[in-house]
């Protein structure tokens, strides 16, 4: 384990002669899968100046704003946790200190180097929970398991995603292609950008999307022509005890996906965003696609996801029993290949 500064950051670092991985100390973001056969990291760098989240103050940083996302925004990279929520906080979780996505994505995390193996924990004072991540570095792939303490006394609804984003140079929207092991699924009632191309709250089975002027999108890749922006919500297929989903960049000849138990998180968010938020810090310059696998289908307030409960017959959260754990398991897989994988399966432990 190396404690190196990455983009600007305090990160520690571990490595084989297949991959290099980068985990961010404030906030955990996985930030670098760095694949060194292709010479390249899926994973999203905002192309802003990233900053440790515990220096930002508004006054300094106003490019970000004063809402609760700025803290986020102002470190976010690469693969990032939502827990306990996914999306943004009331106004009163806001004024207590809550920020979008929840104090995990911000807070500093205790990072320990075991035989081949990171162990990432912190807690979350203001959420009463505490959370563990497991990170083994094998061959070509890396192998996650994480746990979910409830340090309350009281059962609590629980909002879990792991919100894996990918951006140029690996994505291009042209070329990028997507397999996923979804089936029923649902546009956002409410685009996250600014440049809709779908029919929101329409209904579909992956992975053509309905188009108001009737056409279908395939979401087997992104749309390529700029500006264009979306969110879809897949239920992962019910035949199937596992989950997964790809992604295969031909310049590169890399296909790099993650594999998930489908009881842990039976939910997958596409998000798209090509360069439709003018706004800074996006400054109409930001290409992504968030492939964020959970428990929730959208990314929406803790009153909002209770109340609406069930979508497509299937929750939309987890319950946490009173100092009660939960605990996950995930792969994420890293490949050179000819052509994009029809299935991903469990590696070899």
């Amino acid at each position: 384990m190396s404690r190196v500064q990455f983009k600007g950051r305090q990160a520690v670092s571990i490595e084989n002669e297949a991959l290099r991985l980068t985990v961010l100390i404030e906030g955990g973001h996985i930030a670098e899968v760095f694949d060194k056969r292709a010479g390249v990291s899926p994973l999203w760098i905002p192309h802003w100046t990233s900053i440790e989240p515990s220096s930002f103050g508004p006054a300094q940083y106003a490019q970000f704003g004063a809402g609760p996302d700025a803290p986020l925004l102002v470190g976010i990279m690469g693969h990032n946790l939502c827990l306990d929520l996914f999306g943004g906080p009331s106004v009163e979780e806001a004024a207590a200190g809550l920020t979008v996505h929840g104090e995990a994505s911000v807070n500093p995390y205790d990072i320990t180097e075991l035989p081949d193996e990171l162990l990432l924990q912190v807690t979350l004072p203001l959420a009463q929970l505490k959370f563990s991540r497991s990170i083994k570095l094998r061959g070509q792939q890396l192998r996650i398991v994480e746990t979910v303490e409830n340090l309350a006394a009281i059962d609590r609804p629980l909002a879990w995603t792991q919100h894996v984003t990918l951006s140029p140079p690996f994505l291009d929207p042209a070329t990028t292609q997507f397999r996923a092991s979804m089936g029923r699924s649902i546009v956002s009632e409410t685009d996250p950008g600014f440049s809709a191309y779908l029919s929101p709250g329409v209904e579909f089975q992956w992975p053509m999307a309905p188009q108001p002027d009737g056409q279908q999108a395939d979401l087997r890749q992104m749309k390529s022509t700029a500006p264009a922006s979306g969110y879809t919500a897949h239920l992962a297929d019910p035949q199937s005890s596992d989950a997964w989903f790809v992604a295969f960049a031909p310049q590169y000849r890399l296909a790099f996906g993650y594999i998930w138990k489908r009881s842990d998180f039976p939910w997958l968010g596409i998000w798209e965003e090509n360069c439709s938020r003018k706004a800074t810090p996006w400054d109409g310059q930001t290409i992504t696609r968030g492939m964020e696998f959970g428990v929730s289908p959208f990314p929406e307030s803790r009153r909002e996801m209770i109340d609406r409960s069930r979508l497509l017959d299937a929750p939309t959260y987890k319950w946490l029993p009173a100092k009660g754990l939960l605990e996950a398991e995930y792969c994420i897989v890293s490949s050179i290949a000819d052509s994009i994988p029809e299935s991903l399966s469990w590696p070899v432990a």
